[in-house]
């Protein structure tokens, strides 16, 4: 085979400014957000002339999520830029997923909430079918999925599963799944994914999330490496990891998932196929974009927006709890308020060290006086971030699994199982997230098959 370089990115999110990104709604709807709304015009222009431009590699798969919800003129728009970057001499291979449809989507200005014009499903076909289906040499249309040559010796297994909630490949797609990547075998061909959702938890506490990963993510995984398909590339979490199984058989999966461009992390993959057992991953910073940041980098305003999520969550916990269960989809659940205001209070007003000694555990003196709001929010960043610090054997890893071990007996007794249906332990799940022991999440030299 020849050796194959390409871009990655995902989550674009794309939303026509003009449609209205402003007022009292737009602010409070943004309380509780990751992802840019307003900025994403400016950043994906800002994406797209840097990948024009660019001539580390041809190639640029797209992994899902290309309008912010659905919008009619934010699909026109973001067309036009994929046509620009074709133009450029680029390949463009991409999917949609679950924001690219929406018979009600919404925009905001002094007025209130708006109804833009939504986008069918059964659109997305044609709409997109110059960005990966003219190149297919296998389609599956009703799942939106396809399958195109890359390179000599490299194909790109294009898969959608939207169709369905929660998300998963139903039996047809299964087996057309299975067919196409025998028959890539059979033809010599390295076979690589890109699926938007995670086929791999992102992070361990992941696994909990329904909407996390791929519904049956082991059985479905173990299928794909067991039949040579042994890399995916995913989005949909925002976040920034690479993560590794072996299979019962002894084969090897990878998924690489990467931030979302408009969003903390905010960053592309230039990936090299330098033979058909070596995959290089490397990651690129989205370039800065025009939009008025007060001074700050473009990389510190994304975290900053990041942050804010965070920190008004943990002060609605005492403010507002009726509103943080909503976030999370728990219903009106009143007799849990009373709790969530206390806990609120002392999350606000409390540090690290005295947090520590209200367990009885040890905290390094340089993190004692660290607000613990703050130490929650730097954590929980960084679980997106990837290359997580909060690593034992580091004062803020070791003060996170000392809390951890003293609260171990109570973690047990809360039974909670993964979307596979196993039974999770919290203390692992929690101390695997917070801390990276695991694939660099950045940069990584991946061996497709055991030698």
């Amino acid at each position: 085979m020849t050796p194959l370089k390409f871009f990655v990115i995902t989550d674009t999110h794309f939303f026509k400014n003009s449609l209205g990104a402003r007022g009292a709604g737009y602010d409070d709807f943004m309380r509780y957000e990751q992802k840019c709304f307003a900025e994403t015009e400016a950043i994906n222009n800002a994406v797209f002339s840097y990948l024009e431009k660019a001539d580390a590699a041809d190639i640029v798969l797209i992994a899902g999520d290309l309008s912010f919800n659905g919008e009619k003129q934010s699909h026109l728009a973001f067309i036009e830029l994929l046509k620009s970057l074709k133009n450029s001499g680029k390949r463009v291979f991409v999917i949609t997923a679950a924001h690219d449809f929406n018979d009600k989507p919404f925009a905001f200005d002094e007025s209130g909430r708006l109804s833009p014009e939504g986008t069918a499903r059964e659109e997305l076909f044609n709409m997109y079918y110059d960005f990966g289906f003219s190149e297919a040499i296998a389609v599956d249309e009703k799942h939106l999925s396809y399958v195109a040559q890359l390179g000599e010796g490299v194909r790109l297994l294009a898969l959608n599963n939207d169709l369905h909630n929660p998300r998963a490949y139903d039996e047809e797609q299964l087996e057309w799944i299975k067919c196409q990547a025998r028959a890539a075998r059979e033809d010599g061909q390295t076979m690589i994914a890109m699926n938007h959702y995670p086929l791999l938890p992102g992070q361990p506490l992941f696994s909990l999330v329904g909407d996390a990963v791929q519904r049956n993510y082991d059985e479905v995984t173990t299928m794909l490496a067991d039949e040579g398909v042994h890399l995916s590339f995913t989005g949909h979490m925002h976040n920034q990891s690479i993560n590794e199984k072996i299979t019962p058989a002894g084969n090897r999966f990878y998924d690489v998932c990467t931030g979302a461009v408009i969003a903390c992390p905010a960053y592309m993959r230039l990936v090299s196929v330098t033979d058909r057992n070596t995959v290089e991953i490397n990651s690129i910073p989205i370039p800065a974009f025009e939009w008025e940041t007060s001074g700050r980098s473009c990389e510190k305003y994304l975290s900053d927006l990041f942050d804010s999520m965070i920190l008004n969550i943990l002060s609605d916990m005492k403010n507002d709890p009726g509103r943080m269960l909503s976030k999370f989809h728990a219903g009106d659940k009143k007799k849990l308020f009373p709790l969530l205001k206390f806990v609120g209070k002392r999350v606000d007003s409390m540090s690290v060290g005295s947090f520590c000694r209200m367990l009885c555990v040890k905290c390094d003196p340089t993190i004692k006086k660290l607000p613990l709001k703050d130490y929650i929010t730097e954590m929980v960043r960084g679980v997106f971030v990837g290359n997580q610090t909060y690593n034992e054997g580091t004062a803020r890893g070791d003060a996170l699994i000392a809390v951890l071990r003293r609260l171990n007996p109570i973690l047990k007794k809360i039974k909670v199982r993964d979307v596979c249906g196993n039974q999770a332990d919290l203390f692992m799940l929690i101390k695997e997230s917070a801390g990276n022991y695991g694939l660099d999440d950045y940069t990584a030299t991946l061996k497709l098959t055991r030698e």
